[in-house]
């Protein structure tokens, strides 16, 4: 047996799952101070059930992806140096801007808390967003965390779907989300993280993109096809 028959065991799943959640659970909640913040238990309730659903169907449908996906912390052996600098930031700042709007809003009150408009629309914005990546991670199952052709898995360019829209469709709905989540939260300061974040995915995107045209077989004819990275129209 190796190590992803032992990875794709039911029990080994729903522990890094409830890891995940717990995990992510306490960093909004430990900052506040408090468990009675009901703005962070929507935004845990919502990942739970969005969680439990992909698991669900990944397990039946994409068991390689969902062991792609279910990695902990997305610095690998193989990865290029480049994309371990990157993505070394992106989980600093990524834990970063759950933490900040515990202390911000609720315990220290450094900035006042968002509208309640505001916190609503960021609220119901994650459901779609949920849709997008359900329909992404359908579509493409080589959506691993870090920059690779993944070869022993037969790694083809994927031109489906979102894929037919920009190249990269997954760091579009990251990145609203990534303002989402703050915004939900009512944190301000929370939104500077966002930004940051936001930054080191448009450089991860035009060095993936870069990395693709010299070694994905077929990408530069699927670049010349859909011309856009994240957004229509823009880039």
């Amino acid at each position: 047996m190796n190590k992803q028959d032992i990875l794709l065991k039911p029990v080994f799943i729903w522990i890094r799952f409830a890891i995940r959640m717990s995990l992510f659970t306490v960093a909004l909640m430990w900052p506040a101070g408090t468990w009675l913040w009901w703005e962070a238990w929507v935004i845990v309730g919502l990942w739970f059930v969005y969680g439990l659903i992909l698991t669900l169907y990944l397990i039946r449908n994409d068991p390689a992806l969902l062991v792609e996906r279910l990695k902990l912390v997305p610095i690998h052996k193989d990865q290029k140096t480049w994309d371990k600098i990157l993505m070394g930031l992106f989980f600093i700042a990524g834990i970063a801007l759950y933490l900040v709007p515990g202390f911000d809003v609720v315990r220290y009150g450094w900035s006042e808390s968002l509208p309640m408009w505001m916190k609503i629309v960021a609220i119901v914005i994650h459901l779609p967003c949920f849709w997008l990546l359900g329909w992404i991670m359908r579509e493409n199952t080589f959506l691993a965390q870090v920059v690779k052709i993944d070869k022993q898995r037969g790694h083809q360019v994927i031109t489906t779907g979102p894929y037919a829209l920009v190249r990269h469709p997954m760091y579009t709905v990251v990145i609203i989300l990534l303002f989402a989540v703050p915004v939900a939260l009512g944190s301000r300061y929370a939104l500077l993280l966002a930004v940051f974040l936001t930054v080191l995915l448009i450089v991860r995107t035009y060095l993936e993109d870069r990395t693709l045209h010299d070694e994905l077989e077929g990408y530069p004819q699927y670049a010349k096809q859909t011309r856009y990275r994240l957004m229509p129209g823009i880039w």
